[in-house]
């Protein structure tokens, strides 16, 4: 039987994507830094006020969740959905 290697927490990346004065953004703010505090997962924030092509992809979506650079979710983020993104694979 094959199994695939689970991946090292350290070696994923979250990125929220929004914007200041967003309370959906900031409300993943806080989902995003419990569920990668406790996995030792990395994560970021960017700003799409301050980058045009983010802006353009995700204006309507925001907040927008990424895993290692895929679109995980929009608007809401699900904690529980969130860990197993992240400790699965």
């Amino acid at each position: 039987m094959f199994r695939r290697r689970s991946r090292d927490p350290g070696e994923r990346l979250v990125t929220l994507i929004g914007k200041p004065g967003c309370h959906l953004c900031d409300d993943a703010q806080s989902v995003i830094e419990k569920v990668c505090g406790e996995l030792g997962v990395p994560w970021e924030k960017k700003d799409i006020t301050q980058d045009e092509e983010l802006h353009r992809a995700y204006w309507e979506q925001i907040p927008v969740v990424l895993v290692d650079g895929a679109q995980h979710t929009f608007w809401r983020v699900d904690e529980a959905r969130l860990r197993k993104a992240l400790t699965q694979m």
